[in-house]
């Protein structure tokens, strides 16, 4: 079997990774034809689990935001009817689709609310863990709902997570750095930080008659947040090379000038090529290669979701990042998952960039480049934040005690899911059966040379996969799938006749005793079978077999069918 991941070159420091992943998420629906389809998350948690990552980090279930939570950054009003409005009541709030803008790009599906709810939990809940020290990096691909505004629905957002998630660390964090590689502009979260020093917003995207028109390289802020909003507008088809060339220099400047203590990334993967709304051509690669830098800063860290509307690139870049964040790079090809056909017909991980032409000249990025990094430094540093006492939150009573839904465990379950969910396996640990046979380890069973032969050797799982079938395919996965008991390479004819229990011939059994002898010697020779013989002496035998009982299951026992009618006799040893 070989290797799922490998350690990244270079990362020599663990990080604890928080992972927020809620089963519902995969059950909501935008409706026929819309581009966004949330079941892009269930395929990507599918390749998180199937490749393991689940051994290097915590998975947590966030609970859902409340009305309450939402309104620290959205009006009551525009809660409220979210709320309420439902797919058999939408014609009654006619006038209140057009207020907040639901209806076209963000329709009124079933669920609304808990999608929303969903999704803002597991970033507030992220970045709360973040802020009391409890991970390194905490990772809400359900979440990165960046178009959403404060009391208008925008670009199949709803409720932005991000504000919330921000608002959160800036309860504990001075200063928070906001970066979007999504290929839309984040709007939504510039224009709510829009006038603070407090949240530096930095966005790469494609500028120029595309959803949703801003973003333009003069938007830098106003009044107190005056150049606290940097934009960089990209044109189509640019390339790993070239995204990397402006992204690093000025990611590297804004660490350096502004110091913030948090950073959330929105990692949207509708820049990756062949998105079927993006007009970028990253690689996933590519796109990867921005969280492997911001998490080289180390700086506590909130990765996001957003973007991305080809469902196999999504989960791939997605699943891919999350192994860079428990510091593992994955494997090229894609382990047997519940969606394992939507990845054909190649099954690997990589997303490829195309032959589409770079519309961005490097004298066009040379000059977009400088004129950021002089925005930048107007900043003159960064800015000091009076101290003051941290605000109560609900969320506070929550992440105190971890614990205080343990009376919700059946009690007949030794260990629950969710402590198994909280548990992290530590680098060579040898004690968890799920990692049988990586690494060059195996379950043996030695009884005497049992696996000399390969037919006494366990098989675990499906094996070859789910497309491939043989004579000898198992039911599947589960235990009946487990090929634990030596197959009996002979039977008996169905028309044998029955065979009478004697007892067995004098002269029968010194034959056996010798042959018994013999395999004790030599246990490295497996014990070989007379010759075929006829008339009495063939009577003789079968009447042997019958008195000693069935064969037991074990290697003396088992007779390979090839060299049984070939192998001669052999002599018993001198006693």
């Amino acid at each position: 079997m070989t290797e799922k991941w490998e350690p990244v070159d270079g990362d020599t420091q663990k990080k604890r990774v928080c992972y927020f992943y809620d089963s519902d998420i995969g059950g909501f629906h935008y409706g026929p034809g819309h581009p966004m389809k949330p079941t892009r998350i269930r395929m990507c948690h599918s390749l998180v689990m199937n490749y393991g990552l689940y051994k290097k980090m915590e998975i947590f279930r966030a609970k859902p935001a409340t009305k309450r939570e939402m309104t620290q950054f959205h009006s009551d009003e525009y809660v409220d009817f979210l709320n309420k409005i439902t797919p058999s009541n939408m014609n009654s709030f006619v006038k209140e689709q057009h207020k907040y803008n639901v209806g076209d790009d963000c329709p009124v599906f079933d669920g609304l609310f808990e999608y929303c709810s969903i999704s803002a939990g597991g970033s507030m809940e992220g970045a709360a863990r973040l802020s009391r020290d409890k991970c390194d990096i905490a990772i809400n691909w359900a979440g990165g709902l960046h178009h959403a505004k404060k009391s208008e629905a925008s670009g199949f957002c709803y409720v932005n997570d991000i504000v919330l998630g921000i608002l959160e660390l800036l309860r504990y964090h001075n200063r928070v750095l906001y970066i979007d590689i999504d290929v839309h502009h984040g709007d939504g979260v510039e224009e709510a930080f829009y006038t603070t020093d407090r949240v530096m917003t930095v966005s790469f995207h494609k500028y120029g008659e595309y959803f949703p028109g801003t973003g333009e390289l003069r938007d830098v802020g106003i009044m107190k947040g005056k150049y606290y909003a940097l934009n960089f507008p990209l044109r189509d088809g640019i390339s790993d090379d070239n995204y990397k060339s402006v992204f690093e220099p000025v990611i590297m400047s804004v660490m350096e000038t502004y110091n913030p203590s948090a950073i959330v990334l929105q990692c949207g993967t509708d820049s990756l090529s062949g998105d079927k709304l993006g007009c970028l051509n990253l690689s996933m690669k590519g796109h990867a290669n921005c969280v492997k830098f911001v998490k080289s800063f180390n700086k506590p860290l909130l990765l996001l979701g957003g973007g991305g509307y080809t469902m196999r690139n999504v989960s791939r870049a997605w699943a891919y990042e999350t192994g860079l964040a428990a510091g593992v790079e994955l494997a090229p090809e894609i382990p047997v998952n519940e969606y394992y056909e939507y990845f054909g017909p190649n099954y690997e991980l990589d997303v490829k960039s195309s032959n589409t032409e770079d519309l961005n000249t490097p004298a066009y990025l040379d000059r977009v480049k400088r004129i950021v990094l002089e925005n930048l430094r107007h900043t003159g540093g960064p800015p000091s934040t009076q101290m003051t006492d941290i605000p109560s939150l609900p969320i506070d009573v929550d992440l105190e005690d971890p614990n205080q839904d343990e009376d919700m465990d059946d009690p007949n379950e030794r260990r629950p899911m969710r402590l198994l969910d909280s548990r992290r396996q530590a680098d060579g640990e040898l004690s968890d059966s799920d990692d049988e046979g990586e690494g060059g380890r195996r379950d043996h069973a030695d009884h005497k040379d049992f696996e000399s032969n390969g037919e006494g050797s366990h098989k675990f799982g499906m094996g070859v996969g789910i497309l491939a079938s043989s004579a000898g395919a198992t039911h599947g996965a589960g235990p009946s799938g487990h090929r634990t008991i030596p197959r009996v390479l002979t039977s008996p004819k169905p028309d044998s006749p029955t065979m009478e229990v004697d007892t067995p011939s004098s002269d029968s059994a010194p034959a056996e005793a010798q042959t018994n002898n013999t395999a004790e010697a030599n246990p490295s020779v497996p014990p070989v079978s007379a010759p075929a013989s006829t008339g009495s002496e063939s009577e003789a035998s079968k009447e042997t077999e019958a008195a000693s009982g069935p064969a037991p299951a074990t290697e003396d026992a088992m007779v390979v069918e090839e060299t049984s009618s070939a192998a001669p006799k052999t002599d018993p040893p001198a006693s």
